[in-house]
């Protein structure tokens, strides 16, 4: 079964029309070149409302800011890249758990199957999760089919050219 939101949408380097949509699988990887983070392991969630970056250390400065620390592997959790942002908003979410907690958002460019969006993404731990970032409708609307039936069907490679 293959799941769709429709809706125009804009892609680099692609030409799509206004009801064509990019099919991807239900993972994929995903690049956020603002934190110079260019292979990040996905969980395409169609039930999932927003989007969200397992982080750690998270800690909230003066003028709406966070820094926080991006485990750079999920198994080697040593390896960070350490972050400061704007914070965007912050929102009380309901956890797949059921878990009802405030999470603080912060909007970057995302480039997933070579379509680049500002996406607004919820700073939270998934330690436990198998994938360290959660795609949710926000960012699939009016650009891409899922295919729960495949994985990553768009190559890691997303450097901008430069």
């Amino acid at each position: 079964m293959i799941l769709a939101i429709r809706a125009e949408c804009t892609a680099i380097g692609a030409h799509l029309g206004k009801q064509e949509l990019l099919t991807i699988g239900w993972r994929e990887y995903v690049a956020l070149p603002e934190w110079s983070l260019f292979k990040i392991r996905a969980k395409i969630d169609t039930g999932a409302r927003s989007c969200a970056l397992d982080v750690h250390h998270l800690e909230c400065l003066e003028g709406d800011r966070v820094h926080f620390e991006i485990a750079l592997s999920r198994k080697d959790r040593t390896r960070i890249r350490r972050v400061e942002a704007a914070i965007s908003r912050r929102s009380v979410v309901k956890s797949s758990l059921g878990d009802i907690h405030e999470r603080i958002f912060v909007k970057t460019p995302l480039i997933l199957a070579g379509i680049r969006q500002i996406v607004e993404v919820g700073l939270i731990s998934r330690e436990e999760m198998r994938s360290r970032m959660l795609i949710g409708r926000n960012v699939l609307e009016g650009r891409y089919l899922v295919d729960p039936s495949a994985r990553f069907l768009w190559p890691h490679e997303m450097r901008p050219d430069s």
